[in-house]
């Protein structure tokens, strides 16, 4: 059993020897990965034998963590993916007809169409999930840097993963992800909520790794990866914006994101689950600063402990912050009790 190696703004896999130690100073048997993105935080911690409980408010992040955290044993077979890779005489053209040219070939585009299709006819939960998780995976490999906030062929270059065709990447991701699935023995869950809608009883730990507001970026994952949330409903429920080059649609909104609410939103996240020890994931490019966030803490806590390790982040959010000084931070976990 492996986690997929992440292509994902702000992911923490590389920062896992970090991070890991440092939560199992709680005691827990139960946890909550509340913002969970790429998943790979709450995948380790299944691996430590916990019980998971991951949640994040968008769709393709929560089918990732439905396959890899809340699937104890299903995968994909043979003759399933044969299935979802074969053409759908019932399939739509969404897909060609609304992103034609933006970021995939006329080829890539008819197959995700007959794909989406096919993914419905999928009898279990878990094998949609497993199936949606592996086809925004595949989506996002054939991207530069995983993201959909520019269109055609800018950042293309000689790298295999842009050289596979969908249904290459797509039967790669099966592979991946069937690959890491494993049973814990423990009930763990998946969940697609607003963070303020989970029952906050009964978790010994809350993870929390928020979309923090950044003095360089702005933190907004729905821009970033529209074009896979929009998949996991074929655009059902949200909202296109047509007017814009890239056919983004409407951002989630949090008060994470805005430096007007983010103080108050934790404030009020913390209040929340002020009957779990906290664990936040923090740097120095975060607002409100590293001393607010402790005293914040220490509002709902008696006792505050801070953990820091350097980091490097490769992954920038616009092409001329690459690689620069800006992404060089240090990066804190602070645990209250």
């Amino acid at each position: 059993m492996s986690f997929p190696e992440t292509k994902y703004m702000g992911s923490k896999q590389a920062l896992l020897p970090f991070i890991i130690p440092a939560l199992k100073t709680v005691r827990a048997r139960r946890v909550l990965d509340a913002f969970s993105g790429s998943g790979c935080v709450g995948y380790q911690l299944k691996r430590e034998g916990l019980e998971v409980h991951s949640n994040d408010f968008l769709r393709f992040a929560f089918h990732f963590a439905k396959a890899t955290i809340e699937n104890n044993g299903t995968k994909i077979g043979e003759s399933e993916l044969k299935m979802l890779v074969s053409p759908s005489k019932g399939s739509e053209n969404f897909i060609r007809k609304n992103f034609e040219s933006l970021y995939f070939s006329d080829e890539d585009n008819e197959f995700l169409d007959h794909l989406w299709a096919n993914i419905q006819r999928l009898k279990g939960r878990l094998q949609r999930s497993m199936a949606l998780a592996a086809a925004c995976r595949a989506a996002m490999k054939k991207r530069p840097r995983g993201i959909f906030t520019f269109t055609g062929r800018k950042g293309w270059d000689g790298r295999r993963d842009l050289k596979l065709t969908m249904r290459e990447q797509f039967t790669r991701a099966v592979a991946e992800l069937n690959a890491a699935v494993f049973s814990n023995r423990r009930d763990n869950r998946a969940f697609c909520k607003d963070v303020f809608e989970i029952d906050p009883e009964g978790y010994d730990l809350v993870y929390i790794d928020t979309p923090y507001v950044s003095p360089y970026s702005d933190c907004d994952y729905t821009r970033r990866y529209h074009f896979v949330e929009g998949f996991c409903t074929y655009w059902r429920g949200v909202k296109m914006l047509r007017h814009t080059s890239t056919r983004k649609i409407e951002s989630y909104q949090t008060a994470f994101a805005y430096r007007s609410t983010v103080e108050e939103g934790f404030t009020r996240l913390f209040l929340h689950f002020r009957n779990s020890a906290l664990a936040v994931s923090y740097s120095t490019n975060g607002i409100p600063s590293q001393e607010r966030m402790k005293e914040l803490l220490l509002e709902v806590k008696s006792r505050v402990t801070v953990y820091e390790k350097d980091h490097f982040y490769s992954f920038g959010n616009h092409r001329h912050k690459v690689g620069n000084n800006n992404n060089g931070v240090r990066e804190y976990l602070i645990v209250a009790q």
